[in-house]
C-alpha cells in the first residue's frame, strides 16, 4: 500500500489526471478518504471502517430507530446498512430488536459498551473537526452549506 505522502506524489508528479482535476466528486473522495484515515489514526482504531461513528452517533441519539430510518440518515442502503449493524451487534455495540409495533421491522440501540465507545470515538471527532476547522477557517459555514447542498441535490 502507499502512502498519503507517496500518493500525493504520485497523483501531482507522475500522473495525469486530465478532467479529473476539474472534477468536485473526485476531490470530494480525495478529502473524504484523507479525513477518514487520519481520524481512524488517531483513535487508534485503524480498523475502523466508514460509517460506524456516524451509524453509532445516529442510533445514539435516536434509541429505536429502525434500520430502514438509520440509512436514510446515514444515506446508505439496506446492502450496506444490514452488514454494518452486524457488525456492530457481533463486536457487542448494538443491540438488534424486532420492532414491537411491526415485527418486520427491526429496532437499534447501543449497548453499554456501544455508548462507552461512542464516547471514546467523540473525543476523538471533536479534536478530527478542530484540525478539519482550522483547514477550512473561517469559511467553515459557507463550506458545510455548499456540502449540504451537493448532498440535497443530488438526492
Amino acid at each position: 500500500m502507499v502512502g498519503p505522502r507517496r500518493a500525493a506524489k504520485l497523483r501531482d508528479a507522475e500522473v495525469r489526471l486530465g478532467p479529473l482535476r476539474a472534477f468536485v466528486a473526485f476531490h470530494l473522495r480525495l478529502a473524504q478518504d484523507a479525513s477518514f484515515r487520519s481520524f481512524a489514526k488517531h483513535t487508534g482504531r485503524r480498523n475502523l471502517k466508514p460509517g460506524r461513528f456516524a451509524a453509532m452517533m445516529v442510533i445514539h441519539n435516536n434509541p429505536g430507530i429502525s434500520q430502514v430510518a438509520l440509512g436514510r440518515a446515514i444515506s446508505r442502503d439496506k446492502s450496506t446498512v444490514t452488514p454494518l449493524i452486524q457488525e456492530l451487534s457481533r463486536q457487542g455495540l448494538v443491540r438488534r430488536r424486532r420492532s414491537a409495533l411491526d415485527r418486520r421491522s427491526i429496532t437499534l440501540t447501543l449497548t453499554r459498551s456501544g455508548e462507552a465507545t461512542l464516547a471514546d470515538l467523540l473525543v476523538h471527532a471533536r479534536a478530527h473537526d478542530r484540525r478539519l476547522d482550522a483547514i477550512v477557517g473561517k469559511r467553515k459555514a459557507e463550506f458545510l452549506e455548499l456540502l449540504r447542498k451537493i448532498a440535497d441535490a443530488l438526492a
